[in-house]
């Protein structure tokens, strides 16, 4: 069974870079444009794994990532969250239930294998 991420990231360069980039390793790949669409297809869709950018409009990646964890069947659903603002979000994106604090730019040569570790859990 193919994996399914969820990349949500509001800048579409960047969107689609990581699409094309696990599209091509294998992975099925939902995106989202801000925090409610990545409510919304999370819920809808079951990913096995979500990218979260953190600064996003309408509903910021710490707040949907916090919404997403109210969803019993996404409690364990490996979130990681990608900002350029670390120390600034570290601390509310891991109480907000992030597995990890990725800093951007994202080097993709380093997401694929924790990527990869998440996924195999």
């Amino acid at each position: 069974m193919t994996k399914k991420i969820l990349i949500a990231e509001d800048y579409a360069d960047s969107r689609k870079m990581l699409k094309t980039f696990f599209e091509s390793s294998g992975y099925d790949v939902l995106e989202a444009s801000d925090g409610y669409e990545a409510v919304e297809k999370a819920v809808e869709e079951r990913p096995n794994l979500i990218l979260m950018d953190v600064a996003m409009p309408a509903l910021d990646g710490v707040q949907a990532a916090y919404v997403i964890r109210q969803h019993d069947s996404l409690a364990d659903v490996p979130i990681l969250a990608i900002t350029a603002y670390d120390d600034f979000y570290h601390d509310s994106a891991r109480k907000a239930g992030c597995n990890e604090v990725l800093r951007k730019p994202v080097d993709v040569s380093k997401l694929e294998p924790l990527v990869r570790h998440y996924l195999q859990q």
